[in-house]
C-alpha cells in the first residue's frame, strides 16, 4: 500500500508538469488549431495532410467547441500513453471516418494513409493504394466497400500485421516525449 502513495504523488506532479506545459502554450486555457499545429511542429502541410490534422484535431475536441482544452489533452494524452488496444482502435476509426458516417470507405483510408506518411515522411514498400486495397480485402467482410466499425474493430485486432502497422503509423509517443523533455527541462 505505501507504494501506491508513491505512484500518486509521480502522477500528480506529472499532472501539474502537463499543466504548466498546457498554459504555457495557451494561455488563454484552450487549444486553436492553429496552435495545436504550432504545439506539435506541423507546417507547411499539403492540403491532404492538414485535412488529416484537422481531423485529428476534431477527435481531441470531444465537446466539439473548436477548441481543446486541458482535461480533453490530458484524456488525448492519456489514451497515447496508457490507452489499451481497443480504446486506440476506437480512436482510430473515429480519426478514419472523415465524414462521420459510421464507416470508413477506401477513399477515406487512403486519404488518411497518404497524410500520416507523409507527416511522418514514411517511405513505405507498398503504396497507400495496394494497402488501402489489401486492408479492404482483408477485412470488408461482407464486400459493400465499406468499413462498419465491427468489422474494423474486429478485422484489425485478428490481423497481427494490421494491427502493427496501424498502431505504428498512428504512435504518437515521439510528440509526448518531446513535450516530457521540455517539460524536464523547465523543472
Amino acid at each position: 500500500m505505501g507504494n501506491s502513495a508513491g505512484v500518486e504523488e509521480l502522477q500528480a506532479c506529472e499532472s501539474h508538469q502537463w499543466y504548466r506545459k498546457f498554459m504555457t502554450e495557451c494561455p488563454s486555457g484552450l487549444l486553436t488549431f492553429y496552435e495545436f499545429k504550432q504545439f506539435f511542429g506541423l507546417r507547411n502541410l499539403s492540403d491532404a495532410s492538414n485535412a488529416y490534422v484537422t481531423t485529428m484535431f476534431s477527435t481531441f475536441d470531444m465537446n466539439d467547441d473548436g477548441f481543446i482544452d486541458f482535461m480533453e489533452y490530458v484524456a488525448a494524452l492519456s489514451l497515447v500513453l496508457k490507452g489499451g488496444v481497443q480504446q486506440k482502435l476506437r480512436w482510430y476509426f473515429k480519426l478514419y471516418d472523415i465524414d462521420g458516417s459510421g464507416c470508413i470507405d477506401r477513399e477515406e483510408l487512403l486519404q488518411i494513409i497518404r497524410s500520416i506518411r507523409a507527416i511522418n515522411g514514411n517511405d513505405c514498400e507498398m503504396s497507400a493504394e495496394n494497402f488501402a486495397n489489401m486492408v479492404f480485402d482483408k477485412i470488408d467482410i461482407n464486400g459493400d466497400g465499406e468499413l462498419s466499425y465491427e468489422e474494423f474493430m474486429e478485422g484489425v485486432q485478428n490481423d497481427e500485421m494490421l494491427l502493427k502497422t496501424l498502431t505504428e503509423s498512428l504512435d504518437l509517443t515521439h510528440i509526448v516525449q518531446k513535450i516530457q523533455g521540455e517539460l524536464r527541462a523547465n523543472i
